[in-house]
């Protein structure tokens, strides 16, 4: 994935310098918003890889986890290290309804292929539905509380894996629960991000087209 202008923490993006600040990352980075300390990402949420993904999740080709682990791990610095994998959790409802967590899938075939441990500490307490209509804020606010810790994660570099990053909203949830715990740090992998650059130019687009 490749952008001119992007927090050096997060990575998200940005169509120009102004949401970076001096030493390199952006006001939420700095502001404690994000709750995770870096992410990478393989590429966009578009094209060709949206389609895998698709496949993958929706169309329950489980198979492709190996080869998708695969290019999630070339995003990942070689001499970063972790002492455990975690994936986001998905609530019940939703495993039922998928037949699979995607992103426990993903972080199974990272961690082996990392030599690291896998570890299923975090649950999913509540339902919080679709937050595809939802803003930024929003979605911080409905997925506040949601997650729990049920295993002791204290003094633990944590690797988060999930398939997608939107707004960071659910990985910074998780993040934060498992800041709390008393995990050391937590680096955020996924296999794409939505570009939120595209988002932002369609909306002054049609702004235009409005007036």
């Amino acid at each position: 994935m490749a952008a001119e202008y992007f927090c050096s923490a997060c990575r998200t993006p940005f169509a120009n310098e102004y949401p970076i600040l001096p030493d390199g990352v952006c006001d939420a980075c700095r502001s404690g918003l994000r709750g995770f300390n870096f992410a990478y990402c393989y590429g966009f949420f578009d094209g060709a890889l949206k389609d895998l993904i698709h496949l993958y999740k929706y169309g329950r080709v489980e198979t492709l986890a190996p080869r998708l682990a695969e290019l999630m791990l070339s995003a990942l610095p070689l001499d970063t290290a972790y002492d455990i994998v975690v994936p986001v959790p998905i609530h019940w409802r939703r495993r039922w309804e998928r037949g699979f967590n995607q992103a426990a899938h993903l972080a199974r075939q990272v961690a082996a292929r990392r030599g690291v441990r896998f570890a299923n500490v975090l649950t999913r307490k509540r339902w919080t539905g679709s937050q595809t209509a939802l803003s930024d804020a929003d979605r911080r606010g409905n997925v506040a509380g949601a997650f729990g810790v049920r295993a002791g994660v204290a003094g633990l570099r944590i690797l988060l894996i999930d398939d997608v990053m939107t707004t960071g909203a659910t990985a910074g949830a998780c993040a934060k629960v498992l800041k709390r715990a008393g995990a050391k740090s937590i680096t955020l992998l996924t296999l794409a991000r939505v570009d939120r650059r595209l988002a932002a130019s369609s909306a002054r687009t049609s702004q235009k087209g409005a007036s």
